[in-house]
Order: structure tokens, then sequence, then C-alpha cells
């Protein structure tokens, strides 16, 4: 197969650049390496992909359709991978234009690159954070049009238009619901990589609120796996990707301190509104279709992550530091 990734400089992308690469497939990645966080550490994903033969890569936003025309003129894509999205809640409260920008100008672009090339798959990452306050375990028929966040809303809207475009055109699209992913490499404005950076450091760690709320942390190498899955399926599919097994940040900053043998210094902040109490994924839908469930338990997942912080230590303490 020949398959664009969008995003692919991405934490999650460069994932699934990498699990595709692994078997064999040819990859072309896009990615406009934006400053939301440090762009070094995306540099330093691309890295590892450069060592495949099979991955090109090229710089440019999917909100210039012009650009995607003129990649696909060049490959013929089997098959695209959306994975280039501006995620963070609170940060989309603070600009949400970037955010309708490209995550739904962005993945309309691509469902009109699929339709006027004849590309019959598409996959489009999107979020629990659609789910808002529904009640838990979230389902993937549950009531989805009251997000809470412009990070949640734009994520839905694209949702809304794969379906269009589906039943316009006929073009597959699958669509996975990540549930807070994280892993070695992952962003640095997520809770994880945020708190060994800063529990290392011995700086004071921010926590939202009382920090018993819960997350379905799920491992990187599991969402990549599942990911790559789903380009086997057909039709249109909501896709819940989570452990199944929410922990409370609290629980998480100690095995953190456990892997670093060192203490972390709390700074417990006022909870923002857009931020909720729980997410946990119902998976009944992800073992049916894909046979798949997560392999990576909590405690594995936070000694991997720490582990590649160790061997990564300087760079990582150079880099830029998230709000």
């Amino acid at each position: 197969m020949n398959v664009l990734i969008t995003g692919v400089a991405g934490f999650i992308g460069y994932k699934v650049a990498e699990v595709l690469l692994d078997k064999g497939e040819s990859v072309i990645g896009v990615d406009n390496i934006n400053d939301y966080y440090d762009p070094r550490l995306k540099h330093w994903r691309l890295k590892q992909l450069n060592s495949f033969k099979k991955f090109i890569f090229y710089k440019g936003d999917i909100a210039d359709f012009s650009f995607l025309l003129s990649i696909y003129e060049k490959h013929s894509f089997d098959a695209v991978i959306n994975l280039a999205a501006r995620a963070g809640v609170r940060a989309s409260v603070k600009d949400p234009w970037i955010y309708l920008e490209t995550n739904t100008k962005g993945t309309l672009n691509l469902l009109e690159l699929c339709k006027q090339t004849g590309i019959k798959k598409l996959i489009l990452s999107s979020t629990s954070s659609i789910y808002s306050l529904n009640e838990v375990p979230f389902r993937e028929d549950f009531k989805t049009d009251l997000p809470i966040s412009p990070y949640g809303a734009t994520k839905k809207a694209a949702e809304v238009l794969c379906y269009n475009y589906h039943y316009l055109y006929g073009i597959d699209i699958i669509i996975p619901r990540y549930f807070t992913v994280y892993g070695p490499a992952g962003r640095p404005d997520m809770s994880v990589f945020k708190f060994i950076k800063r529990i290392d450091a011995g700086l004071p760690v921010p926590v939202y609120g009382d920090g018993h709320q819960k997350r379905d942390f799920t491992y990187i190498d599991d969402i990549a796996e599942a990911t790559v899955g789903c380009l086997k399926l057909s039709g249109y599919e909501l896709i819940n990707l989570g452990n199944d097994n929410p922990v409370e940040l609290l629980y998480v900053i100690e095995l953190i301190e456990k892997n670093l043998n060192k203490k972390a210094r709390i700074e417990h902040l006022e909870r923002h509104p857009s931020d909720i109490e729980i997410t946990w994924a119902d998976i009944s839908k992800a073992k049916q279709l894909l046979n798949w469930s997560p392999s990576i338990k909590i405690e594995e997942g936070i000694s991997r992550t720490v582990k590649w912080y160790i061997e990564n230590r300087e760079f990582v303490r150079s880099l830029k530091e998230e709000e």
C-alpha cells in the first residue's frame, strides 16, 4: 500500500507510520511542523522515520488543498490516515480559530481529495473529548453533539463531514476515538510527559483540581496497532480506542515517583470548566471489529515512558516548557 499520513511528525502519526513501515508499506508523510509545542521533538520523531527507505516527507498544511493535490499527483495514495490535528482542550478555548482551520477545514480538504481522486479509504483520528458529560463508560452510540470545548466541537464537526462524504460518495471512513494517549516521545503538553519532566527536575507539578479525576490512559503502541488495523475495515465506523481502565491522576504521579525514585511537589490549580471528571472507553466494538484490546497496562506503560525519558534526559530538558 501507499498510505498518506497527515500529522506524521506528531506523537500518534509518527508511531502509526513506524508500524506501517515495519510491515513493508510505503508512507507519504505530511506535517506543517507547527509550534504548538517545541518543534525539535517533531524533528526527533521524523529522524526516526527517515531511516526507512519507503518513507517520504513533505512539509505542508492540510488546510491548503492545492498542496494536498500536488502530493497526490506525485504518489497516488491507496488510503489516507488523518492524524493532523490541533489538540488540547484548554488551548482550544484560548484560540478556537486554529482548531477550526486544522481539525475541520483540513478534514474537509482531505475528503475532497478522496472524492476528486478516487481514494476509497480514509481513517480520521477523533477523541474522547466529544463525549463531554456523558455517563461512563462511553459508547460509540452515545449522543455527542454537546462537546464542551472548541477542540471537541471541531472534531465532532469533522466526524459529521466524514459521514456526509461516505454517504454521498461511498468512501470507506473509519473513525477511531482516542482516549488519553501517552508513551515515549509523547506530547509535552500532556500530563504524563509534563509530570515526568517536572518531578525529575524538582519543579512543582501542576494538577488541576484535586487530582482524583480519572483518565483512560492508553499506551501509544496499542493505539498505533489498532489504527493500522482500521485500514482493513469498510463502511462508516466509529470505534473507541482506550485502555478500558481509568485511573486517577494522583496514581499516575505515584507511578512516576516510583520509577524516578523522586518525590513530586504537587501544586493544585483551579479546575478548568472544560475538564471532565472521568473518561472511560467501552471497547466492545474494537474487540469485535478489530480483534483488538490494549496489551500494555498503565504500570508497564509509565515504566517504559520514564525509561525513554532517562535515555533522552538532556534532550527533553532542553525542550521549551509547555503550559
